[in-house]
């Protein structure tokens, strides 16, 4: 029977929903498939992108690990691709190859004063309190008064996590040092800016509606964003999501604090409708001391318009989550406009003559962009998956297929990599440090802390 030596890189939900599609999918040949994760942690955007109070999503996490504890996987984290392991490695050692690497930078937002001190993207801070190994364990947290640049599911877990008082996050994962930090915040009122109306923003009804179950926080919504056009009113009555998010948005406005008439709330959660963003305003020292943005109008077709007005909010730090954006990898195309690896339903494609290039596919947001929820990587995976399998007579032919290869490489280039019986280690680790303090796990940050403990 044929053998498909398969390298995935990248462990995070695209990354083992495509290993778990091929092992279960109908084929005439047997599979053996190793997963390249640059942490010692597998999991990716469930571990790392996603607020510490999301159980529910988290709960992903439980059918991944089913998929990788069958055993039919291995995983080598600590590994990074370009720089301990490359293309042509891969060539030298399997017949094909899926990038699952994910888009983990921030989008630009090019406005004037963007560069500003306390200006801010999306991403670091989801990295800093969600425990990423790979960068700093301070955050600056001295401003009262913040925007957020954004009408998505990102803005709202950052507006969420800074109006939250840290007490209220203890149940969850957070790392002791974020508690730490949030906990001194100043802050006391966030603002949330989105260019369109409310019944065109990409957040989800559930993380809309936890904003207003926050304690101690007042929502503060505005009536004139709500005068709605023949647009909103089609797509309110013609779509579940919207309709739900309506209801949920009219419903502050029955609350005291609406239209910042002034609530009981040491804090204020402040949602800004139709606002263009347009300068971030510094101090003379260079730090960020307004936010100016120009009002917007609906223009009839579910998109805004300028109106002239020009408006201004005093805050002291800025927040832009406009956006996720890919980054590239050492021999392997790269898209620059859009942050992806340019493609046709995940084979991987030149950039110069749209060929396609063997043996190489891609899946998740580093195929299609960061749009869509974690769990649409699985149809993203399914396709992908069914080109490689029927892309059989243009596999690589590797020098040395062999199992025994891989590890001997990565000793030989003194790589100290972590397996899945070391995250398993790791994992019951992180666990045991939260049980004490009634706490569903600590997590370990320090990327040598993390290896020592998986390597036992």
């Amino acid at each position: 029977m044929t053998k498909l030596r398969l390298a995935i890189v990248g462990a995070g939900p695209a990354g083992i929903y495509a290993a778990d599609i091929l092992l279960k999918a109908e084929r005439k040949f047997d599979v053996s498939i190793d997963l390249f994760e640059q942490l010692p942690a597998p999991y990716g955007l469930v571990r790392y992108g996603v607020a510490p109070d999301h159980p529910r999503i988290k709960g992903i996490i439980t059918a991944l690990r089913e998929v990788l504890d069958r055993g039919d996987i291995r995983l080598f984290g600590n590994v990074r691709f370009g720089e301990d392991i490359s293309l042509e490695d891969l060539k030298h050692h399997y017949n094909a190859v899926i990038f699952a690497t994910g888009a983990v930078r921030d989008t630009d937002l090019d406005i004037p004063g963007i560069d500003a001190v306390g200006s801010y993207g999306a991403a670091d801070f989801v990295s800093w309190f969600d425990g990423h190994p790979d960068v700093p364990r301070e955050w600056p947290l001295d401003a009262e008064s913040v925007a957020v640049i954004g009408n998505g599911n990102v803005a709202l877990d950052i507006a969420r996590m800074l109006a939250k008082h840290a007490e209220d996050l203890l149940p969850t994962e957070i790392p002791n040092n974020v508690h730490a930090g949030l906990a001194a915040s100043p802050i006391t009122d966030v603002h949330i800016f989105g260019r369109r109306g409310p019944a065109q923003v990409k957040f989800t009804p559930l993380e809309l509606r936890e904003l207003g179950e926050l304690r101690d926080v007042d929502m503060v919504v505005y009536d004139e964003d709500f005068d709605y056009d023949e647009a909103s009113r089609t797509a309110i009555a013609s779509n579940k999501q919207v309709m739900v998010i309506d209801r949920v948005l009219q419903s502050w406005r029955q609350r005291p604090s609406a239209n910042n008439a002034g609530g009981e709330a040491s804090r204020r959660l402040h949602l800004h409708f139709y606002a263009k963003p347009l300068e971030v305003v510094k101090d003379a020292e260079g730090r960020v001391s307004a936010f100016r943005y120009e009002r917007t109008r609906p223009d009839g077709e579910g998109g805004v318009v300028g109106t002239g007005e020009i408006r201004e909010v005093r805050i002291q730090a800025i927040y832009r989550a406009v956006g996720y954006f890919g980054s590239p990898l050492p021999g392997v195309p790269f898209d620059k406009r859009h942050g992806v690896i340019p493609n046709h339903e995940g084979q991987v494609l030149r950039r110069e003559s749209n060929e396609r290039v063997p043996g190489v596919y891609a899946t998740g947001w580093i195929k299609r962009g960061p749009v869509g929820l974690i769990g649409h990587t699985k149809s993203d995976a399914m396709e992908t998956i069914r080109h490689l399998i029927n892309d059989q007579g243009s596999w690589w032919q590797p020098a040395d297929p062999s199992e025994d290869a891989i590890p001997a490489l990565l000793a030989s280039r003194g790589v100290i990599w972590t397996d899945l019986d070391g995250w398993h280690r790791l994992d019951s680790h992180e666990v045991a440090l939260g049980a004490p303090h009634g706490r569903a796990r600590i997590k370990v940050v320090p990327r040598d802390e993390m290896v020592t403990i998986s390597r036992d």
